[in-house]
C-alpha cells in the first residue's frame, strides 16, 4: 500500500495509529531524538510547521535563557549542575532543558544508501546540546593532530551507522580509536541555552592543554617569538620554490 491508501485503510478498520490525512508524517523517535518525513515535507520548498515538533519548543518565542554546567569524565557526561547522572539521565534532562529553548532542530536533504536524496526533519535537543559541550571540551583537551584526525573518524563512523552497519568490524575498530581519544577529555563546560542555540561560555579542565603563559599577549608571555622566523622559512619553502618557478615560466 502507498501511504495515502494505508491511512484510509486504517481509518476504515478503526486501527489505532497517529497518522492521518491531517498528520501524514512518518515519524521515528527514541531518547536521542525524532525524525519526521513524508507528507508536505516531500516538497523541499515547503517550510516545516510547528505542529510536527514534539521535543522542541519554538525557538522564536521569548523566554529566559537557561545556563547549565555539564561535567565530563573521559568523554562521558557524569554531572549536570553538580548532580550525578547516568548517560540516560543526561540525555533525558538535556532533552527537556535544551528542547524548552528550541535547540536541536535540523531540516536537511540527505543522501540515502539506496541512491536517492530524501528530505528529513530532525529534532535532537539533548544530543545537540551535549555534543556542543563535548566538542568544546575536546578543543581544550585534545592534541592538535589527534583532534584533526578524529574529525575524519567521526565522519566515517556516522556514515557507517547511518548506512545500518552498526555491527561492522570497521565501526567496532573505530570505537577503539575513539575511546582512546577520550582518556583526557574530562572537565566542566558552562553553556547558555537560548533562542535555539547552545553557546559555550566557560571551560575548565585539569587535563587542559591550554596554557595561559603561552597564549597571553601580556607581559606574562613565555612563548619565544623568535621561533617564528625559522618556522616561517621552512613551512613556506615549498610554496616559495613553486612561486619562483611560476614567475620564470611566464
Amino acid at each position: 500500500m502507498t501511504r495515502d491508501k494505508a491511512i484510509i485503510f486504517a481509518a476504515e478498520k478503526n486501527l489505532p495509529i497517529d497518522v492521518n490525512k491531517k498528520n501524514p508524517f512518518s515519524i521515528d523517535q527514541n531518547v536521542w531524538g525524532r525524525a519526521i518525513e513524508t507528507g508536505f515535507l516531500e516538497d523541499i520548498w515547503n517550510e516545516p510547521i510547528e505542529d510536527i515538533y514534539a521535543y522542541t519548543k519554538n525557538p522564536a518565542e521569548k523566554r529566559d535563557a537557561d545556563e547549565v554546567l555539564i561535567t565530563f569524565k573521559k568523554g562521558l557526561p557524569t554531572h549536570i549542575d553538580g548532580q550525578a547522572v547516568s548517560m540516560l539521565q543526561a540525555i533525558e534532562i538535556m532533552n527537556k532543558r535544551a528542547g524548552a529553548q528550541g535547540i536541536g532542530r535540523i531540516d536537511m536533504v540527505e543522501d540515502r544508501l539506496v541512491g536517492i536524496k530524501s528530505r528529513e526533519v530532525y529534532e535532537a535537543p539533548g544530543a545537540i546540546a551535549l555534543i556542543t559541550a563535548h566538542q568544546e571540551l575536546e578543543n581544550v583537551c585534545l592534541e592538535r593532530e589527534l583532534s584533526r584526525f578524529k574529525r575524519g573518524v567521526e565522519q566515517r563512523w556516522g556514515e557507517l551507522v547511518y548506512d545500518g552497519l552498526w555491527f561492522s568490524p570497521l565501526r567496532q575498530a573505530l570505537d577503539v580509536f575513539i575511546e582512546e581519544t577520550q582518556k583526557h577529555v574530562s572537565g566542566d563546560i558552562r553553556m547558555r541555552m537560548h533562542a535555539g542555540k547552545a553557546v559555550v561560555t566557560g571551560r575548565k579542565s585539569a587535563e587542559s592543554l591550554y596554557r595561559y603563559d603561552l597564549a597571553t599577549y601580556d607581559s606574562e608571555d613565555t612563548y619565544d617569538q623568535s621561533w617564528a622566523k625559522g618556522f616561517i622559512e621552512i613551512f613556506g619553502m615549498t610554496a616559495k620554490i613553486a612561486a619562483d618557478r611560476d614567475r620564470k615560466s611566464k
